[in-house]
């Protein structure tokens, strides 16, 4: 069967997997693989490594390259694998995918090229830098809209991308408006938008779920609390999806509008998962009385990650 937005090759809770440190700031290989095995106890549907959330931005090329092969590695087929390749340049995404693809990557995440606050490339280009990745590879591409790129995608131009690019097939939206992006996408694309994804930690989860999404990519924290409001409302009992949203909330909120990039660290370190919570020098630490708050909120919920390595 051909996938298509009614048959998608992947769906459900795509979790970022965050990049583990060590109190000196290089990589810890041995908590990366303990992360990457709770967060599949927790019930994933598939993983993404190298995202924003993963700190990428503070990884240089050869730990990209260390991170993508040890954790497709040890997860060694368990579950799908999303790896982002996002660059400005258009050979290196390019190669950067065909390397992931070649070390069993399922999919690659890529954001539309920028570089700063100012430098962006018009939708010509945007279009045929997507045309030349996808050219490169033989996987599905996530397209990610977020606004860290500062470059606005408009459903149009995505649904465009979607219908003339091969392998262009799933879009993370985590705009304003994401619900309101979603249904125009997905009206204008069609059968093209294989997989219209929730993303944002899923502050916005319950509106993007009705809108159509299909898959989320949130927080690594607690997968076990996310998952069950996706197959609450993917069977049709939107009172129970409302119930586990509504029980989740305080704990995606506190991710999404305090904790932030540190958020599923911290909660890994508390529960025994990984050895340190740093991110990678200069950014900051989280604040001593918001770690506390969100360690108080997830006791409250009894997530995995707290029981996973004690």
């Amino acid at each position: 069967m051909t996938a298509s937005a009614r048959a998608p090759r992947y769906r459900g809770i795509f979790p970022v997997v965050p990049t583990t440190f060590t109190e000196t700031g290089e990589l810890d290989l041995d908590s990366q693989k303990r992360c990457l095995d709770f967060m599949i106890d927790a019930g994933v549907d598939g993983l993404c490594i190298l995202a924003n959330f993963s700190e990428q931005f503070s990884l240089s090329d050869d730990e990209r390259e260390v991170l993508t092969r040890t954790c497709l590695e040890h997860v060694a087929g368990r579950v799908p694998v999303i790896v982002t390749t996002t660059h400005y340049g258009t050979s290196v995404c390019a190669a950067r995918s065909r390397r992931a693809q070649d070390m069993g990557a399922a999919m690659v995440m890529v954001m539309p090229p920028y570089h700063g606050a100012t430098f962006r490339v018009p939708e010509a280009q945007i279009f045929e830098f997507y045309a030349r990745v996808s050219d490169a590879i033989g996987i599905p591409i996530m397209v990610q809209d977020a606004p860290a790129s500062g470059t606005v995608l408009s459903a149009p131009f995505l649904a465009r991308m979607a219908q003339e690019i091969e392998h262009l097939a799933y879009f993370k939206i985590e705009v304003p408006g994401a619900a309101s992006k979603l249904r125009e996408l997905i009206r204008l694309g069609g059968d093209a938008i294989e997989g219209p994804w929730d993303g944002e930690e899923a502050i916005t989860l319950l509106a993007d779920l009705d809108a159509g999404a299909t898959g989320a990519m949130t927080g690594g924290g607690f997968p076990d609390g996310i998952r069950p409001i996706l197959e609450a409302h993917r069977q049709g009992d939107m009172d129970q999806a409302f119930a586990l949203y509504q029980r989740w909330l305080p704990l995606i909120n506190h991710e999404n509008r305090q904790g932030g990039i540190l958020t599923a660290k911290a909660l890994m370190k508390e529960g025994g998962v990984i050895a340190c919570e740093a991110g990678r020098h200069p950014f900051p630490a989280m604040h001593p009385e918001v770690r506390r708050g969100l360690i108080d909120i997830a006791k409250r919920l009894d997530p995995l990650v707290l029981r996973w390595g004690k």
